[in-house]
């Protein structure tokens, strides 16, 4: 032990020493144990990310943390690090020390991978619980005593229900992607979580995209916890390029097909998002035809299918994956290159996590969007959320990010006939196109509505389609295809001067009088209307003005940073700086005037929480009862159909009590939580010791019971059984066994014996 004892010592001096020669701010510098450094270097990772670099000291201070930091900045490694270094060793403690909760299963999986990673060297034991897996397999990974569960919360408080789990123990507690598990509607299960875990625990919450609400909640269920955004004033990546393609809904297919096959290089890592699983199931088909290897990820999808379409993905078998939302948070792909929004998303934080898997870690990469009509107001409350300037292609010459323009018309028919040729020769094609049809309009029914201001400036700016993308100059037809824009922009701004009553006729032609004298004397409207809707086409180019009109007393943002310090953050929509000499000067003076808005309105309502479906039901229900009692009766006695069940069931369904059950804190959950399923599993497998919780039980189970013998176990094994049969036997059955066996062997040499002295052989 000695020996141990001395080598261990050895090794923290050499770390010492290694952590003196590096430079500052490493993970050396840290104070990191050598098993958790010689993970994080095995890893790869040799200089911590910003957050990394903010968090880590003060959560190995045992404080809790709010953090906020953009995607792809290492906010994962910042709370699994910390976790190593307190929980050190696997403990004979029975019940886990350490809790993350993430919102869906492939985060869930991912953050798992890290943990085998980069606690490979630590003797650490990780089990995960998920929705969708077999439960039986999940009750096994819990009674394996694992030092930290990662989980989802619905099945983590099914598991927890089922097999009266105590969480007496747990020292560490991460909210992955927190804002997302109060959108998605685990305010119920997180609350009975939270009710279980012992109150002088350490609580972490980590999201790309905090809403000052969520962090208030958060300081309200904390013990002093200390709030960290960073990156706030860049929400997104300076490595990432952002492209957005204006165009019809009808021809999203055919722009998508050209992208793929022109801009996007072959080899190429790419993720396209959509709106519905039919929108994915529909697209695969389309780019199966065009000879484009692809799979896709929704919700609905089988798990395991889930499981073999992402890990296709992630060796580069596919280069093209089709997901939904469902894959907006958190899932890192190594060296992901291209995102493509088929459709584009309605909360100005879903494309920031959308867009977030690319450019991660420091390495490049595209975003494209497809903008049709009815989303230009989401590209407008986008960027009054990013506080960043909107190009025009019509307005600058050069390749800059953050570019709006359309794709030529010629490319357009040239895959949009392809497309039609498949359609018209597979059935199967036609119906699943009235399918997504369908779906889309469910979808525009569903999605948020975009402010209001936003949509009158996305009448204005978009009236008329803008100009070429520069992703298209490059292609020999350019010339013509701007001559061709530009006869149609003449044709539909041509309006003749005489009405169809003036067309032919002659001047003694009554209408034609009439119509005459009637221009004669509204002519001064009729000028007055043209020219004002001369201005509003040019409004593209005075953009930051109608922008500093929504900003008025809101020009100056004050950021906190990490340190504390306050910071003034000029915003800048556009970069034009032309001033229209026509507008009136406001009558507020800046330096007095105080806005009805709150200065940091825009950013704080891109990243509200969303309510869930539920709480949109309760709040819109309106209690309209009859005062009649057998009316009512009546109607509870009606049959309704069961989902689950899949037949009609009589009584009110709508009835909490009908489908759900208070627990002991006074929490209501699924009554499909508490069954039999952990009791038939012990017995199934002859589980007999119980499931403790604290050191004393523990003790208890193992040196003050005694246990019960092996030959009483096998007797309750086989009791129910007619021919009772023990494979082992106790000591006295086997000199039993002995003696008859012996008895037999002397019976058989007396009677041997007898007949030899019959014959004379023996006397």
């Amino acid at each position: 032990m000695a020996k141990e004892e001395d080598f261990s010592d050895n090794e923290e001096n050499i770390v010492k020493i290694k952590s003196n020669k590096k430079k500052s701010g490493g993970f050396q510098s840290m104070g990191l144990s050598y098993s958790v450094l010689k993970g994080v270097l095995k890893k790869g990772y040799k200089v911590p990310t910003p957050i990394q670099r903010k968090t880590i000291p003060l959560i190995i201070e045992e404080k809790d943390v709010v953090a906020m930091a953009r995607t792809g900045s290492g906010k994962t490694a910042a709370f699994l690090l910390p976790m190593f270094e307190k929980l050190k060793t696997h403990s004979a403690k029975t019940g886990a020390r350490a809790l993350i909760l993430s919102p869906t299963r492939e985060l869930a999986l991912q953050t798992f991978k890290f943990t085998k990673e980069l606690g490979k060297f630590t003797t650490l034991k990780a089990a995960v619980i998920l929705g969708g897996d077999n439960m039986e397999d999940q009750f096994l990974e819990i009674h394996k005593n694992p030092d930290i569960i990662i989980a989802t919360p619905g099945r983590l408080l099914h598991v927890i229900v089922e097999m009266d789990l105590k969480l007496s123990n747990i020292e560490y507690l991460v909210f992955d992607e927190a804002d997302r598990l109060f959108e998605l509607g685990f305010f119920e299960q997180l609350q009975e979580i939270i009710n279980r875990l012992p109150e002088h625990r350490q609580t972490l919450l980590f999201s790309a995209t905090l809403p000052a609400i969520l962090v208030d909640f958060a300081k309200a269920g904390l013990r002093d916890p200390v709030l960290i955004r960073m990156d706030v004033e860049s929400k997104l990546s300076e490595n990432l390029k952002t492209s957005y393609i204006f165009s019809r809904t009808e021809d999203k297919l055919a722009i998508l097909l050209y992208l793929l096959k022109f801009v996007v290089q072959k080899g190429q890592l790419t993720v396209i998002f959509v709106a519905t699983r039919h929108h994915a199931e529909y697209i695969k088909i389309i780019l199966e035809k065009a000879n484009i290897l692809c799979t896709y990820v929704y919700s609905s999808l089988d798990q395991t299918a889930r499981k073999i379409n992402i890990a296709q993905f992630r060796s580069r078998k596919i280069s093209i994956l089709i997901v939904t939302d469902i894959a907006a948070r958190g899932i890192d792909i190594p060296h992901l290159d291209n995102v493509i929004n088929y459709n584009f998303p309605a909360k100005p934080k879903l494309f920031v996590h959308r867009v977030g898997r690319v450019a991660r870690a420091g390495q490049s990469g595209s975003a494209y969007s497809l903008i049709a009509p009815d989303e230009a107001a989401y590209l407008l409350d986008l960027y009054l959320f990013l506080n960043r300037p909107l190009h025009f292609s019509e307005n600058t010459s050069d390749e800059t990010n953050d570019l709006c323009g359309s794709a030529p018309q010629s490319i357009i028919d040239e895959e949009a006939d392809l497309i039609l040729e498949w359609h018209q020769s597979n059935i199967d094609l036609r119906n699943l196109k009235k399918v997504c049809e369908n779906a889309y309009k469910q979808y525009i029914k569903s999605r948020p509505a975009p402010s209001a201001e936003s949509v009158r400036r996305a009448k204005v700016i978009f009236k008329t389609p803008p100009k070429l993308h520069l992703l298209f100059t490059d292609k020999e037809e350019t010339v013509t295809e701007k001559d061709r824009v530009k006869l149609l922009e003449s044709i539909k701004s041509y309006r003749p001067n005489s009405t169809i009553f003036e067309v032919g006729s002659t001047a003694k032609s009554q209408a034609g009088e009439i119509m005459r004298s009637k221009r004669k004397y509204h002519n001064k409207i009729i000028n007055k209307t043209r020219n004002f809707s001369s201005v509003d086409s040019c409004s593209k180019e005075d953009f930051d003005e109608n922008i500093s009109d929504l900003h008025e007393a809101e020009t100056k943002e004050m950021v906190m940073d990490h340190n504390g310090r306050s910071q003034t953050l000029e915003i800048t929509f556009t970069e034009s700086n032309k001033v229209n000499k026509k507008r009136k000067k406001s009558y507020k003076n800046g330096d007095f005037y105080i806005s009805y808005r709150p200065e940091y309105h825009h950013s704080e309502k891109g990243l509200e929480v969303e309510k869930n479906f539920d709480q949109q039901i309760n709040n819109a229900v309106l209690d309209l009862t009859t005062d009649d009692v057998t009316e009512i009766n009546r109607q509870k006695s009606k049959l309704k159909w069961d989902r689950k069940k899949k037949k009609f069931i009589r009584g009110d369904n709508n009835d909490p009590k009908n489908k759900k059950i208070k627990t002991e804190s006074g929490v209501w959950i699924p009554a499909s939580y508490k069954s039999d399923r952990y009791k038939q599993w012990k017995d199934k497998f002859k589980i007999t010791q119980p499931l403790k919780s604290t050191e004393e039980e523990v003790e208890e189970s193992e040196f003050g019971k005694e246990r019960p013998g092996m030959k009483a176990v096998l007797k309750k094994k086989y009791q129910n059984k007619k021919h009772y049969r023990p494979e082992l036997k106790t000591r006295e059955e086997i000199l039993k066994n002995r003696k008859r066996k012996a008895k037999l062997i002397f019976r058989q040499k007396h009677r041997h014996n007898e007949k030899l002295r019959k014959k004379g052989l023996k006397k």
